[in-house]
């Protein structure tokens, strides 16, 4: 089920319809095996619903109205706040390295429907009209600041490094891409940045939604905060250099690997470790 999920995202730049339909299938499987209850599967019917009278309908009240429900949407299925989703637990409490803290990972379904949600009121979410030329040399830029962005974090005492190299390295690759970064990008800087960029300034829709991005850390502490700011900068300037939510997704994905693999996480163990 969850590689049709993700099969679904990946081909839906590309062929929306059969995106769709391979999500239908998956939702109804979903269904079978409990992942979904009657709620989600209600809560996906309203959305489809929603979808239908969005595409119908050319009332810019109505229209308006409704973008900001699939909004607040959105956002409700990123904080994992709509019940009735009963995501896979891949790993509990594994502990990377003896100065890593304990790491649960999921598989999201809630958060995978963020980009379908969003697409329904943004055509351009995924692809700008726009197709800016930008030199090798700033992509050079961009990319080394992903590791100076994690030794800035080692500095600050957030994170030591540690090598690793975990035997569910997949599982991670899968989760990161297509349940954790795909979906976040999609709403901070598809939607949330693209949109503000009609109305403001690109460069403080840039930093507007990078302190958003940021914001969605607090749990982590004030220095997650920073830090997931910084790296929204980052995937606010991939987006904006390339006009493409899939390379956004990247860098994302890319910091997120090379943290997994050079560096303690998903933090530092503040705490000494009993065993």
């Amino acid at each position: 089920m969850w590689y049709l999920l993700a099969t679904s995202l990946l081909i839906l730049q590309f062929n929306k319809k059969l995106s769709v339909a391979l999500l239908m299938v998956t939702a109804v499987v979903g269904g079978y095996t409990q992942v979904l209850d009657w709620r989600a599967l209600a809560f996906l019917a309203v959305l489809a619903i929603m979808a239908g009278v969005y595409y119908k309908f050319s009332d810019k009240t109505l229209r308006t109205m409704l973008e900001i429900l699939l909004l607040l949407a959105s956002v409700g299925l990123m904080l994992h706040l709509i019940p009735g989703f009963h995501n896979l637990r891949v790993l509990d409490g594994v502990r990377m390295g003896p100065e890593s803290a304990p790491l649960t990972m999921y598989y999201n379904f809630d958060k995978a429907l963020v980009p379908f949600v969003l697409l329904i009121c943004l055509k351009s979410l995924l692809t700008t009209d726009t197709r800016p030329h930008t030199k090798p040399l700033y992509w050079l830029m961009l990319a080394v600041t992903v590791p100076v962005l994690l030794m800035v974090a080692v500095v600050l005492g957030g994170l030591k490094i540690e090598l690793h190299h975990p035997e569910w390295l997949f599982q991670f690759v899968l989760a990161n891409i297509f349940f954790v970064s795909l979906a976040e990008e999609a709403l901070f800087r598809g939607y949330l940045q693209q949109r503000l960029s009609s109305v403001m300034h690109p460069v403080l829709a840039l930093i507007i939604a990078s302190l958003l991005f940021g914001g969605l850390h607090y749990a982590g502490g004030s220095l997650m905060v920073i830090f997931a700011t910084l790296a929204g900068l980052i995937y606010g300037l991939a987006w904006m250099l390339s006009g493409r939510l899939w390379v956004a997704v990247l860098f994302h994905v890319g910091l997120n690997l090379c943290h997994l693999l050079f560096f303690t996480y998903p933090v530092l163990q503040r705490l000494p470790y009993a065993n």
